[in-house]
């Protein structure tokens, strides 16, 4: 059975050596995944950094756990399911909709009173390549099922979403979800709530503001 792995195409390596299949897939699982983490947290940190509650506000936020949810649902699916013509035009139908969902967000920001410096943006371009990236390190590894997708073929088994045989170990399915949600999830959720409490504040002062005085009323 095809698992759309190189297999047969690549030579075996010699005793002692590190074949490139392998390296590619220890890249892509132990330093691409996890240096995710770096250029979100810095993001965030920008965000904050420039009273994002105080000027584009909600709106922009929400944007921003969008683009999270856009990219950790195929994340997840990819580290759970075969990686088949499906599972890839998920995964680049997911990295387009990303791409478009941060032009908005740049749009947005770039129309408020935010600043965004040249070091936020560089870390965006950093946060728009990576799944790219990641895109075409999985499709190296699964040369077979590219072709599939290009060619929309691959049986019905290639168009149905499948477990992971073998899965990938426990251990790393847990820190890496775990590193999603410590340091992807919640402090974006942490600014969402920031911008929704100085939404609010922002509301009750103009509410406030609109009364008219004691003296006015009698």
């Amino acid at each position: 059975m095809d698992d759309g792995r190189a297999g047969s195409d690549v030579r075996s390596p010699r005793p002692g050596t590190l074949d490139v299949e392998t390296a590619t897939a220890r890249y892509l699982l132990h330093v691409l995944l996890p240096a995710w983490f770096v250029p979100g947290l810095l993001d965030w940190w920008m965000h904050r950094r420039s009273g994002i509650e105080r000027t584009s506000g909600t709106r922009e936020s929400l944007l921003h756990l969008a683009m999270i949810s856009e990219i950790g649902g195929p994340l997840l699916l990819a580290l759970l399911l075969e990686i088949n013509p499906l599972m890839l035009a998920l995964m680049g139908g997911a990295a387009l909709l990303h791409e478009t969902t941060a032009m908005w967000d740049v749009r947005l920001a770039a129309h408020s009173t935010r600043e965004v410096t040249p070091a936020e943006q560089n870390i965006h371009s950093f946060l728009e390549s990576l799944p790219f990236i990641a895109i075409g390190a999985v499709g190296c590894l699964h040369p077979r099922q590219v072709g599939a997708l290009l060619r929309l073929r691959g049986g019905a088994a290639g168009w149905r979403l499948r477990r992971k045989h073998p899965p990938l170990p426990a251990r790393y399915l847990v820190g890496v979800l775990g590193g999603v949600a410590v340091f992807g999830v919640l402090p974006y959720f942490e600014e969402l709530h920031r911008c929704w409490r100085a939404g609010r504040a922002a509301d009750r002062r103009v509410r406030e503001g609109s009364r008219p005085c004691a003296s006015a009323t009698r």
